[in-house]
This record gives structure tokens, sequence and C-alpha cells, in this order.
């Protein structure tokens, strides 16, 4: 995807982009996934660096987010140097362009730029092997999360 493509990825900045991020999770994760709005949206979304996808129209073609510093800490179990990337959601008119891939090594950045040394994530299960290909290793057992079948994964920087 990527430049060549007219599509650019940043750190959304502003009401407008940040209005972009919740469209696409908004598409994605709860009228997609029947994830419900309320544990959509959460008291992370504020603090968080939020990556934006757009096209060279400018609509939103997908996002992630990042969180760092004392919250990853006390999302990931006091791990020192450890990001947590998630919401992760690229639309289905993007699907398959690699944009995804983009995405989490665009949080990945993000996240380094922030001193982390590794990455968390909470996938879902049906998408494990997107995250291996990007270098993910699972850990531990396969959990609920919002009704989806989720597995903890994590990838050194």
């Amino acid at each position: 995807m990527g430049a060549e493509s007219g599509v650019a990825i940043r750190v959304a900045e502003g009401e407008a982009d940040l209005a972009l991020v919740r469209e696409v999770r908004r598409e994605v994760f709860i009228v997609e996934q029947n994830v419900p709005e309320e544990l959509e949206y959460d008291r992370y979304d504020g603090t968080s660096v939020h990556l934006l996808a757009v096209g060279p129209d400018g609509a939103g073609l997908g996002t992630g987010r990042l969180i760092f510093g004392e919250q990853a800490r006390e999302l990931t179990g006091g791990v020192e140097g450890r990001v947590l990337l998630g919401r992760l959601a690229v639309l289905p008119v993007a699907r398959g362009t690699g944009l995804g891939a983009e995405l989490v090594r665009a949080i990945e950045a993000a996240g380094a730029e922030r001193g982390a040394s590794q990455v968390e994530l909470h996938a879902q299960v049906q998408a494990l092997g997107f995250y291996e290909r990007l270098g993910y290793v699972a850990e531990g057992p396969v959990y609920d999360d919002a009704g989806i079948p989720h597995r903890t994964m994590t990838r050194q920087l």
C-alpha cells in the first residue's frame, strides 16, 4: 500500500482525525463484529496514541492505538519497556493490501519512540497467523474478550 497508493499513515491529531478513528473502529468492531459500543471505547482512548490510515480522498481506511507508560505497565502485568498495541482495524475495502501490516509497524515505531523494547497485543484467534507473520509469538491460553476468542502475543523490538 503506502505512499504510491495515495494512502498515508499518521498519528491522529485533532477532532477530525479522532472522528475518523472512531468511524473505522465503529464499522469494524461494533457493526461487523458485534462488539458492544460500551466495550469498544474505553478510558484508554483519551491518553493513547492513535494511528490513522487515510486514502487519497481523506477517508479513514484503518487505525490502531498504542498504550504506553504507566497504563501499559498496568495492562501488561508490570513489564518494564512493554507497550500495548490494540484496536487494530482495517475497513474491508483496504484488506489484503498490506495496510494492516503497515499500521502494525507504524504503531511499533511509535512505541520505540517512547522507549519500548517490546510490544504486547491481544489478538483475535482468527488473526494469529497475521501477527505471527509479523514476528509476534503467542503466549498463554485463549480467553474471551467481548465475546471473541483472543490470545496474548508479544514481539521484541
